[in-house]
């Protein structure tokens, strides 16, 4: 009979020595005992053996003689650790929910750096007299649960839930499914999980890798990444536009922009470079930053709002100097035109993050690249060839007009770089 070393030496009479069978003594067994506390101090699961000559069912637990102690390793992954440490620089925090023994939870849980914050060691037996009232109070400063059933895992997430955070769970067995079902994201097991598990779980691991949860999340927030961008691109755009149109409104100016240019500006601006930017490669530092409750963060926003300010600032003094200027105003509608869709290109740019600057690796978006120098070309052909003019409303700038509006597009970049600055300063 093989089971937990304390159990099976209560069911012991007699131990197997150098010198032959002998009794169990008190002392004997504490140096069992305590031989087994060792062995899972090195993180090894231990089992006690014990036999029993002419056995019967009504005898089975009773006057056995010990045979020894076997210690089984299953070490963590080589890349778990590695894994958890990401989890500590992203915000999440990992815990440990095992049916092993204290001693072998806790020594497996200090090699992979779980109780590196601090957290505790709760049993199965701490938890069935801990009042569910209590254990959401100190969910947050347990790391490891040991010597605890699956049913466990049920208290658990309920306690992280209540206090308001995000949880996942993670299981294999038919027991497991309640917990990953009352859990944010139940991940099952896709190799040694149950059919059942599966079912009750939202995600499945096919290699029963926890070091593809993380992976997983960092595609995620890649992802929600690239949703901000290209929201922040979009509204900061519009913001812009209706910016400008209001302004001439208020101030009694002629209309800037004509419906075809306001369409065009909305088609190259919210076509190819917004698609761009959904597909921006993830940004470095991802995986140090704390989880965030929604997408309208104050960064985004801030940056956003003074995109959308600036370029109605720009582009309606553009208009109203031009025309005050003596041009006509088919070339003061076309330098607005082309200020407000550089500006636009501009903002694509920096908006590839709302923390870190422009200067970093601007280009590395190489469709962004694309979509922005196509889109140059078609502008550049709007103004220059004749049988388009009439159709876009456009004229033929002379190069002293571009340098002008190029400078003033670019005037953007040092806002949104100054605001950001104060941003990561803040």
């Amino acid at each position: 009979m093989a089971g937990a070393p304390e159990i099976i030496l209560d069911e012991c009479d007699f131990m197997v020595t150098a010198e032959g069978v002998q009794r169990l003594d008190g002392a004997a067994r504490e140096q069992i005992l305590f031989q087994a506390q060792t062995m899972a101090g090195e993180a090894l699961r231990v089992l006690g053996i014990a036999a029993k000559p002419d056995i019967t069912l009504e005898t089975a637990e009773c006057g056995m003689t010990f045979l020894g102690l076997a210690g089984m390793i299953d070490p963590p992954r080589p890349e778990a650790k590695a894994a958890i440490a990401v989890c500590a620089d992203a915000g999440i925090r990992p815990v440990m929910i095992t049916g092993d023994h204290t001693v072998t939870a806790e020594a497996v849980a200090r090699e992979l750096g779980l109780l590196n914050n601090g957290g505790r060691v709760v049993t199965g037996a701490e938890l069935e007299d801990m009042p569910d009232e209590q254990l959401q109070h100190e969910v947050e400063n347990i790391s490891v649960y040991a010597h605890v059933s699956p049913a466990h895992k049920l208290r658990s997430v309920t306690a992280w839930l209540a206090r308001g955070h995000v949880a996942a769970m993670t299981g294999d067995g038919v027991n497991d499914a309640p917990a990953l079902k009352k859990a944010d994201i139940g991940v099952a097991m896709g190799i040694t999980g149950t059919d059942v598990t599966r079912e009750a779980a939202a995600m499945t691991l096919a290699d029963d890798n926890f070091a593809s949860i993380v992976a997983a999340v960092e595609e995620g927030r890649g992802v929600f990444g690239n949703i901000k961008k290209y929201l922040m691109y979009l509204l900061s755009s519009n913001i812009g536009e209706i910016g400008l149109l209001a302004g001439s409104a208020l101030l009694g100016l002629p209309l800037p922009l004509t419906a075809v240019q306001i369409w065009y500006v909305n088609l190259a601006t919210g076509g190819l470079p917004a698609l761009a930017l959904s597909i921006d490669p993830p940004e470095k530092d991802l995986m140090k930053r704390k989880p965030r409750k929604g997408i309208f963060t104050r960064p985004m926003v801030t940056l956003m709002l003074l995109s959308g300010i600036w370029s109605t600032l720009i582009n309606l003094g553009l208009f109203s100097w031009a025309i005050n200027s003596g041009r006509s105003t088919a070339e003061a509608m076309t330098m607005t035109f082309i200020s407000l869709v550089l500006i636009q290109f501009f903002n694509a740019y920096s908006f590839r993050s709302d923390r870190h600057s422009v200067l970093n690796k601007p280009f590395a978006n190489k469709w962004l690249n694309i979509a922005v120098s196509w889109e140059i070309i078609l502008l550049i052909l709007i103004v220059y060839l004749p049988f388009l003019h009439k159709a876009f409303s456009t004229y033929a700038l002379p190069l002293n007009d571009w340098l002008i509006v190029g400078r003033l597009a670019a005037t953007i970049e040092p806002v949104l770089e100054l605001a950001k600055l104060l941003e990561r300063k803040g």
